[in-house]
């Protein structure tokens, strides 16, 4: 009896730095998520982190709203991305897990596995790879569960 190839999935964390992509990381990923913060020096460190993997070629760049904590948030977000041609790809309600998991140096997913911020991570993740995430073999999930993702330096997630 043949089975299918289970194709594998690896999610990578780097740093909120333009250097990853002048080291030609964007030409191994199929996505790029920007970890966005509702303020401005993040939104506009997200536009050109996203216009920088536009000009390498990745097609597919996406913004993460993170740390929302209410609609006024998410709106600011959004209307960013309008305002940019860029496109909300997943949202990432602020948790007061994440400060926790961080101060007791253990990953968000252990720490608190049934939170929002996880849930919501795990449901970004989810739809770029099609399947379940987590716990099956299928995905390898590290970090803020980004393809190729770059933020502000201050990503809970």
């Amino acid at each position: 009896m043949a089975s299918e190839a289970q194709e594998d999935v690896c999610i990578l964390d780097t740093e909120a730095s333009p250097e990853h992509l002048s080291r030609g990381t964007a030409q191994y990923a199929d996505a790029m998520l920007v970890v966005v913060e509702p303020y401005f020096k993040s939104l506009e460190t997200g536009r050109r982190m996203a216009a920088l993997a536009k000009d390498l070629g990745l097609e597919q760049v996406m913004l993460i709203a993170n740390k929302m904590r209410d609609e006024r948030d998410l709106e600011a977000v959004q209307e960013f991305a309008r305002n940019n041609d860029l496109e909300v790809g997943g949202i990432i309600p602020f948790d007061d897990a994440m400060p926790g998991a961080e101060r007791a140096g253990t990953s968000p997913l252990d720490f608190a596995p049934e939170g929002p911020a996880v849930t919501a991570i795990q449901g970004v993740a989810r739809g770029l790879v099609g399947g379940p995430v987590g716990g099956n073999g299928a995905s390898h999930a590290a970090g803020n569960g980004a393809p190729l993702a770059a933020g502000n330096g201050d990503a809970q997630a």
